[in-house]
């Protein structure tokens, strides 16, 4: 079946036309009927397989045939997500897809200024995309208005029920008045969790599962290769040195790591951008542009950016560090293989990550291929030269963090 065959408004066809999306997805062909119908929703599908434009597609078809000009009179969806970077991804979906037709969307988030946010809620949106920090403050204020509300999703929900945000959830659906529809989606969802999202749907909502046995995109492969802690930057370095042209994005555990690989591989003439939690929302996008316009290849994250990253052609995703949580290595991976794109996702395992290791492969149902090295092959790259790490470094390494921690609280009492 084909998008030109679905009864959904000429302009959003065109705009699918345009972006090359001639057939649905599994979980866009799942998923659209139930929606428009006005079913609730809960799926399931991998990271990668389309599952924003699966409730994107139906949601601005439906506020686009209700109005009959480009005025908005209230907002009729809300799309809760756990992070900005997420929410400014289903941001430009939405700006995309709506292209054209009478439907506004808005992405809201914070760490940003509100006033200019606060403006443009002011002339009108129809769809509004938002962290649930930034959203109850601007209901708080009287700045949102969700009398009209017809319809809620929450993206990622694993993410946003396990962060805790049930209790936000609740409030957010007392204050909706009007009957409404609630639509899940995530690309993983445990037992306990799953029992959450079920309270927050109709006893009738529509499940859907997409290779339940198989949370991670089949265009992805996998590989690990096991490195000492210590030597994790040395096998960095010969990796990219070896993919020189490739677009690659290496997940590390905390902050201060970040900064140190960056660091690293400056040192060895690599230019590499880091992106994490300590940054400030500018810089967080301007970091992205960066990488999406390939002004630098290769893209140093901790996991607030595993789902939040949508940059097509990304070739490779390196676990510098394992995740401590085995849903983020799904996650993670999921920033390559995107859509009909193929992908690899390598894996750095020290000695004391193997029960991560062994935790991720019982998640993925089936074992990661072990990328062999040996004992001679693992002293070449170890011993390649490298101006070496001086106390100096080390030293200016944490002044920077240090820095940029006092900056950042600035700006966050700048902005509250």
């Amino acid at each position: 079946m084909k998008f030109e065959t679905y009864h959904i408004s000429s302009a959003i066809k065109r705009n699918l036309s345009n972006l090359g999306f001639k057939r649905p997805t599994d979980i866009q062909y799942k998923a659209i009927p139930s929606i428009m119908k006005g079913e609730d929703v809960l799926a399931i599908a991998q990271t990668g397989t389309g599952k924003t434009a699966a409730f994107a597609i139906p949601i601005i078809d439906k506020i686009h045939r209700a109005k009959s000009s480009k005025r908005s009179f209230g907002i009729h969806c809300i799309v809760m997500v756990p992070t900005r970077e997420l929410a400014a991804q289903i941001g430009d979906v939405f700006a995309t897809l709506s292209h054209h037709t009478k439907v506004k969307a808005f992405a809201l988030f914070g760490g940003v200024e509100q006033d200019p946010q606060i403006k443009k809620l002011k002339n009108g949106i129809d769809v509004l995309i938002a962290t649930p920090g930034r959203m109850f403050d601007l209901i708080s204020q009287g700045a949102i208005d969700v009398k009209k509300v017809k319809i809620l999703v929450l993206d990622e929900a694993d993410q946003m029920l396990d962060k805790g945000f049930i209790k936000d959830i609740e409030s957010v659906k007392r204050k909706l008045v009007q009957r409404h529809q609630t639509l899940f989606f995530s690309a993983t969802i445990n037992k306990e969790i799953k029992k959450l999202a079920f309270s927050q749907v109709k006893s009738s909502a529509i499940r859907i599962q997409i290779s339940p046995d198989d949370p991670v995109s089949k265009n992805v492969s996998h590989g690990v290769i096991f490195v000492e802690m210590d030597d994790k930057r040395f096998f960095l370095r010969k990796f990219i040195q070896d993919n020189k042209d490739a677009r690659i994005i290496v997940f590390v555990r905390t902050k201060v790591r970040a900064e140190r690989v960056v660091k690293a591989l400056e040192r060895v003439g690599i230019k590499s951008l880091a992106i994490h939690g300590d940054k400030e929302q500018d810089e967080r996008t301007a970091v992205l542009g960066q990488f999406k316009s390939g002004w630098a290849k290769i893209l140093i994250a901790t996991d607030v950016s595993a789902r939040g990253i949508d940059i097509p052609d990304v070739d490779f995703v390196v676990n510098y560090d394992l995740p401590e949580k085995q849903e983020n290595y799904v996650h993670r991976v999921g920033r390559t293989g995107r859509g009909t794109q193929k992908g690899q996702a390598i894996s750095f395992c020290s000695t004391e990550e193997a029960p991560l290791l062994e935790e991720i492969q019982t998640f993925l149902t089936k074992p990661i291929e072990t990328i062999l090295v040996g004992k001679k092959e693992y002293s070449l790259i170890i011993e390649a030269k490298e101006e070496p790490e001086t106390v100096q470094d080390l030293i200016r390494a944490n002044e920077d963090w240090e820095k940029n921690k006092k900056k950042s609280r600035k700006n966050r009492k700048k902005k509250s």
